[in-house]
Formats: C-alpha cells, structure tokens, sequence
C-alpha cells in the first residue's frame, strides 16, 4: 500500500448539487441573469426544518441583506465568539466550530474565504465537509429562518456577520435538515471538518498524564471538546449550581501552567457554545485566584474575561466536573508522541445486510462468522518490536436516514489472529479461538475508534452491529505507524464444477440406476413437478414440489445437447447432483424444519464447489430468503441450480480463463432469459 498521509488534504471536493453544477458555475449563472441563487434541493421551507414535528412559531427565510444593512460574511476574521447557539440543540456542532476558528488553516478549507456581500453577492454561498473519507462541497442559498427578524438558529454575537449561520445551514443541508443535527458527539462534526481521527478519554478513569495529552493536542493543533454525562433525559442541559451545564457540548481552547503563591497551577480553558453561562468556582472570571498570580501573566490568559461563555477551571475541578474529554487529531501523525512522520492508512467500505452479512457480535455464534472480514498484515515492527494500529469503524448516513426512523446503530469490531489460507473464516474458527483485541464497548456512536499495539503478524478484523439483522453502511479507517497491507476476505467468485461422470451402459447399470430409469420412464413426457418425482423425493426432506420456474431452471442446466428436454443420462446426472443438494440442505437444515437459515447459503454454496463475495450473497440472500432469514428447499434448489447455471456458461465463453467475457445484447438477452 502506498504511504499516505491524513494531513488537511488540498484534493479536489466533490460536487454535490444534484444538478451536477459547482459553486462559481451556479453564481456565475445567478449574476448573468441578475438573480439571487435559490436552492431547489434545499428549500426555503418547514421541511428543511423538522421532519417530526410542527414549527412552533411563524417563521420567515430571510436573506441577510433584508435582516440588517451592512451584511458582512466574516467580520474581523471568524472567531470563536461569533458562535452562539439558537433554538436547536446542536451545541455538539458549536463545540467543534469553535475549536474550529482557532485551526486557521482547517477552518480556510471547510469555511472559503472566497465569499461576501459585495459587487459578488448572488445569494449563494458554499462550504467544505469530509464525508466517508472524501471532501465534499455543499452550496446553499442564504435565506435564513427567523422569528421577528432575528435569527433563530445559531448566530454571530454581531448581528451583521452571517458566516456561522449559513455554515450551520450547509451542515443542516448535507445530513437532511435542522433537526438531523439535534444531540451529537462534537468529534463526530471535528472529524467532518478535518478528516481526522478521533480520541476519547474518560476523566474519571483517566491516563495519568491527561493533562499533557490535552496540552500536546492543543499545541499541535487539534480540535477539542468536553461534555458533563446525564443520568436521565430529564438533566439534559440542566444548570448546575456551578454555572456548568450537563448534557452539553463545551470546547477546550486552552491549557495553561500558571505559578500561583510559588506553586504550579494546571489551568484549563473551556467555552460554553451559547456565548453565556459560566463556571462560577475557583479561577472563574474576576475570581480572588487571579489575585494570586503576576499581573503580566494574569493579562496574557485572561486576554478576554467579559461574559463570553468563556472561563478557566483549574485541571483537578474539571477532572471532577466533566467526564468525557474528546480529542480529533488533524493527522495519525499527532498519536504519536514527538516524533513527526507519516502514517500508513487502509479504507474499506462496506455493509451490514440482513439474511447474510448482519451478523452481530460474537454473542450470536450462529451468524457472527457471516459478517464482512478484512485481513491486516502488520509486518514492520517499530521500536520495540511491535506495531501501532489506530482501527476506525464509522457507521455512514444515519443522521440523513433519521426521518425513516432510523437512528445510530450500536458497533463495535474484534481482531483476531488471522488463521493461514483462509479466504472467508467459519464459525468454528471464532469458537475456538479467542480475539487478540476489541473496541472498549459497543456504543451506538458514529464512531468507534482505537489505538492498539500488536506483535507483527496477520490480523482479521470484524465490524459487526451488536444485534444481528441490524443493516448499516459502513467505513473502515486503519492508520498504522509503518506501511501495513489491508485487504477484504471473501472477496473471490470461483466455482469449481467437475464435468459429469460418462454414462454407463444399461448392462452395466446398478440397481439404483435401474430403479431411476423406470422413474425416468415413468416421468417421460412430463414435468419435475409430477408427483412421482415428489414421492421419490420426499423420503428424504420435507417439500412439496418444485415451482416451475425451479424446473425451467433444472432443464437449461442439464440440457446439455439443447434439445429443450432432458435425455435419460442427463437426468442421471441430476440426480446425482439432487442427492448431494439434499445432503447439503439436510445438514443446514439442523432443527428438520425444511428451511435453512439464508446465513449458512455461504457454506452451502461452497460446499457445492461455489464461492461467492459479499455483495453476491447479499443480492442472493434479499431474493430467496423470508422474512424469518430462512430459505426452503425449492429455492434453495433454484439458487444452487441458477448459479451453477450461470457459472457454466460465463466459463464456457471465457475461453482463456481470464475472468471476462465479451458479448452484445443479443447474447446477454437470450442468457438472462434462459437462466
């Protein structure tokens, strides 16, 4: 894999008006034809508000240049003070905007400065997101919702800037509406405003050197945020007596080590995003502790002690009053400790599909092994002969599938030491051996992501859902400290069909084979579906027959010389095959049911001399299975039947065995018909 690092990348953004159009194409347009811009695929209307509920209050979109006279986009450089939350609650995304306008370099690419209210202005603005490992461009108009002229949602402390406001309103665009944005984790819009990865620490169980941790982080330039945990949804942003707020996303934009009375004072600095409502306790503003400290350090630190929503707390108070510290580091290169090189990444993309690869955690053995799997090889130990993984599961676009109903699922992966040869591992191999490493916890966040040291070696990592038939997309991000090589398991198609035995003449035939030209004769003329097939078959599984197009099915596999019927060693040779499917599905099947579960087709179908990847078990596993993620015998058959099918004539016209054919309509047409 080539050496890649996760800096701010300066690649291209994507376009993502449905039109196809950029930012300068659609302002362009607008100027040529004296008009201001008007969204069409984010309008101007309740919907892009709320999907759940009603808009309490009467609401006009209004443009900034009808709200006050001298609109400004960024006035006086962006700021974390132009940050003050509105009715929505997504002080997650505030947070980490804040951390934001103190990354100036970060903030250039997701918020750019070619905009403003001048000889310009078409009413459209444009910002950047990283979404799934691509950096997109969202372009929204500038009508704003407001209430008596004031903007509701989250606004600038001085009322003629709008660059905060219309970034929320891009935000709100790209995950479906305003409301998507209610509750979050501030890591979740760090990461979407940098690309990197995240940490979490807890305070109460913290590193003992958290306090180093947060000040190396803040000096190379990552983005920060705090939260007070809540035991019930009634403390959600209750006001404690201390002025601090549970439930509620806070930035950390400074750590200091202050002399106070001849001792070292560890000093944090936090900002509350509603732009008020302060910690009131020790080093608080105009608290007697600044008294303690020299007056020209007291000015540096204290540049700005108005009611900002802005304070210092000093380390011990915050450790006890916050729990959670969140870190999103701009690059892997910042886990490390000093030194400065690059790291290595691996991206994978997949899916949890219920019936076949929604396996769950390992508490569901059954299904566990049918989830996607990717091999690690950790070959270049560093110093201490080990190697530095940083694993990163991200769930995709659950915010914008809210309005269905859906929201985050709970995720959480294990690793393994990966067994030789293995294309895709079974069951047994996760019932006997147990992982080398796992996320702390299953938690239905975005996010899971974290840092292991590993001997050298061959690794398997599984994403799983903790509940199986739980379907999610997802994204795999693995950083490692030296170049490690990733590749997804089970991703080869390949049947290995032997040719048919040659018949044996009729004095040479066993009783069984006598026996089966008497049925043959018996059914000649007729279809598979006559019952004394069924009778014949019946003694061994449980069905009542197959459907016809099964039989069709049957016919243009065994129908060697094309004549449109079976010919007596043709059926001789099915029935050969039919005795071994049932076998087959007998040993699925373990309960009798006449079903098997569509979890287990993987190993039927290999077991058949058939492997398939994912997104093909997938695809076969919506088709045949029931709502129950069960699959009966006659479509079970036709699976196998098609299939094989299928693989039959793809390998018949790749002639030089080299995995791809040539054909025109005509040929694929008269194929798909005839499987």
């Amino acid at each position: 894999t080539p050496q890649a690092s996760v800096k701010m990348s300066t690649s291209q953004a994507e376009n993502t008006q449905s039109d196809g159009k950029s930012f300068e194409q659609l302002r362009h347009e607008c100027l040529m034809k004296g008009v201001l811009f008007e969204d069409p695929d984010f309008p101007a209307k309740d919907s892009s508000l709320f999907f759940s509920e009603k808009v309490p209050v009467h609401i006009e979109w209004k443009r900034p240049t009808e709200i006050c006279k001298n609109p400004k986009f960024i006035l006086d450089g962006a700021d974390r003070t132009d940050i003050c939350q509105g009715q929505l609650g997504d002080c997650w995304l505030l947070a980490a905007v804040a951390s934001l306008t103190m990354k100036k370099e970060a903030l250039a690419r997701v918020v750019p400065p070619d905009q403003e209210f001048n000889q310009r202005y078409a009413g459209i603005f444009h910002f950047q997101f990283w979404n799934h490992n691509k950096w997109l461009d969202v372009v929204v108009d500038d009508r704003l919702p407001t209430v008596r002229n004031q903007l509701i949602m989250l606004h600038s402390a001085s009322s003629n800037e709008f660059w905060s406001a219309l970034l929320e309103k891009a935000y709100a665009k790209l995950n479906g509406s305003y409301e998507s944005l209610k509750g979050g984790s501030t890591m979740e819009a760090m990461e979407d405003f940098t690309g990197g990865v995240g940490e979490m620490y807890e305070t109460k169980a913290a590193p003992g050197d958290l306090f180093n941790i947060m000040k190396k982080a803040l000096d190379r330039g990552s983005m920060m945020g705090c939260s007070i945990d809540i035991t019930s949804s009634a403390e959600s942003e209750a006001k404690t007596s201390t002025g601090l707020v549970k439930g509620h996303a806070y930035s950390i934009t400074g750590v200091e080590e202050v002399n106070a009375r001849g001792q070292k004072v560890k000093l944090v600095r936090i900002r509350n995003p509603w732009g008020q409502v302060e910690w009131n306790g020790a080093w608080s503003d105009n608290s007697r502790e600044w008294n303690y400290i020299d007056s020209a350090e007291k000015n540096r630190i204290m540049q700005n002690s108005a009611d900002d929503g802005e304070f210092w707390m000093e380390f011990e108070d915050f450790k006890r009053n916050y729990d959670k510290v969140e870190i999103c580091n701009m690059s892997p290169d910042s886990l490390t400790e000093d030194t400065k090189h690059q790291w290595a990444v691996n991206v994978f993309e997949g899916n949890w599909i219920r019936g076949s690869t929604a396996g769950g955690c390992r508490n569901y053995i059954d299904t566990f092994w049918t989830n996607p799997q990717f091999k690690l090889l950790l070959n270049d130990a560093d110093g201490d002969n080990t190697c530095s993984v940083v694993i990163a599961l991200m769930q995709k676009n659950r915010r914008k599938l809210r309005k269905e109903g859906l929201d985050l699922e709970t995720i959480g992966f294990a690793v393994y030491e990966a067994p030789e040869g293995e294309d895709h591992v079974g069951k047994d191999f996760f019932r006997y051996n147990g992982s080398k490493a796992r996320s702390r916890t299953y938690i239905n966040m975005r996010e899971v992501a974290e840092r292991f040291t590993l001997p050298p070696g061959n690794y398997l990592l599984v994403p799983t859902t903790f509940q199986p038939h739980h379907e999610a997309d997802f994204l795999i991000r693995v950083f490692s400290e030296t170049k490690a090589e990733a590749l997804e398991m089970g991703s080869k198609v390949d049947a290995d069909l032997p040719d048919p035995p040659m018949p044996s003449p009729p004095e040479e035939e066993t009783k069984e084979e006598k026996g089966l030209r008497r049925l043959f004769e018996q059914l000649a003329g007729s279809c598979l579906q006559h019952p004394s097939f069924v009778q014949m078959s019946r003694k061994e599984i449980k069905f009542d027959g197959l459907s016809l197009s099964t039989c069709h099915s049957i016919i243009n596999l065994m129908d060697v010389d094309n004549t449109g019927k079976i010919e007596f060693q043709e059926f001789k040779v099915f029935w050969e095959k039919l005795k071994k499917w049932i076998m087959l599905f007998l040993s699925f099947d373990t309960d009798r049911s006449g079903k098997m579960s569509s979890y287990e087709l993987r190993g039927a179908l290999k077991a058949a001399g058939m492997q398939l990847n994912n997104p093909l078990l997938q695809l076969v596993g919506l088709r045949f299975a029931d709502e129950n993620y069960e699959i009966d015998f006659d479509d079970y058959l036709t699976c196998i039947v098609r299939l094989e099918n299928m693989f039959r004539v793809f390998q018949a016209l790749d002639k030089f065995n080299r995995g791809r054919v040539q054909m025109n309509i005509m040929q694929f047409l008269m194929l798909s018909m005839n499987v």
